[in-house]
């Protein structure tokens, strides 16, 4: 068995090649149509339309995680529990506590129907709240630097007892690491989308090479060289990469605009889907797909030739 001379066949030939090669006669070794063909455009089709979800997925976690961290982390929580004779006196030292803390901007105390709002989610909207014995809850927005929450907790437990300071540390960090690995995920399942894309435009590189031996002899008996039959491959199996990977890629970004926002939602926040300019993203899978079906089909003919003797 003769072995290939990957040296010889570099990649400044095999781009020029690629643009100057004639159609005609990538035509008689690469045949337009058939299995290989309809599997190329169809594979690179659904991996550009998956990478384009997870693409969104990447992004709108990215952003949900810096949202959560921002908005947990500007505010915190003040509970303040107590007999109903105490509840009101108790409330307001807990009010006159908060206005002299550095740091923090003007406390709100909610009210009955803001915590029932609150409780919604979980109780259900037919929850009698009234009936349950629900402490009240006091906003504190946090807008300076020098807000120290350990301190603030320690005059509440001394000044008022039944108060309680809930810096949301114990939500905001599995929500965030949450965020961050679905981030991680959407990446890696682009980076498994490429190597599948890889893998079948190479089985079918393969498979036209191997189907179309009979032809390749010829060739090289009327003296064609190696370099201009796997480009007229390259080049044939590069433009069915990226015509098919335009098309899931369009398919893609549709899906994604037709997605309900938050309001069709129902108030549910799902947050997939690009904003500004993140929707020229998705136009670069098309060329990465172009490019990987180029290398992809660049290694699978030399290869293949190097063993069509």
């Amino acid at each position: 068995m003769r072995k290939v001379d990957f040296r010889g066949l570099n990649l400044k030939a095999f781009w020029q090649g690629l643009i100057r090669s004639d159609s005609a006669v990538g035509n008689r070794i690469v045949p337009p149509t058939g299995f290989t063909a309809q599997l190329t455009v169809f594979s690179a089709g659904a991996m550009a339309f998956l990478a384009v979800f997870a693409l969104a997925l990447a992004l709108a976690t990215g952003r949900l995680a810096e949202r959560w961290s921002h908005e947990l982390a500007s505010s915190v929580t003040v509970r303040v529990s107590a007999s109903d004779a105490d509840q009101d006196a108790r409330v307001q030292a807990a009010m006159a506590v908060l206005s002299t803390t550095p740091g923090i901007g003007e406390a709100r105390q909610l009210s009955d129907d803001q915590v029932a709002d609150l409780l919604t989610p979980w109780f259900g909207p037919d929850m009698p709240v009234d009936a349950l014995p629900v402490p009240t809850l006091i906003d504190v927005p946090i807008t300076g630097s020098d807000f120290d929450s350990e301190g603030l907790r320690l005059r509440l437990e001394a000044e008022v007892p039944g108060a309680v300071l809930d810096d949301h540390t114990q939500w905001r960090r599995p929500l965030v690491s949450a965020a961050r690995w679905l981030k991680t995920l959407g990446l890696i399942s682009l980076v498994l989308i490429t190597a599948a894309s890889a893998s079948m435009i190479t089985l079918a590189a393969k498979a036209a090479l191997s189907a179309n031996g009979q032809v390749i002899r010829v060739l090289r008996l009327i003296g064609a060289r190696d370099i201009t039959i796997a480009t007229a491959f390259v080049r044939r199996f590069t433009q069915r990469a990226a015509i098919g990977a335009t098309g899931g890629t369009l398919a893609g970004m549709i899906a994604i605009a037709l997605l309900p926002n938050m309001d069709a939602a129902g108030g549910f926040l799902t947050g997939l889907g690009f904003q500004g300019w993140g929707w020229l993203l998705p136009l670069l899978i098309p060329v990465v797909a172009a490019a990987v079906g180029f290398f992809a089909t660049r290694w699978a003919a030399l290869k293949m030739l190097g063993a069509v003797r």
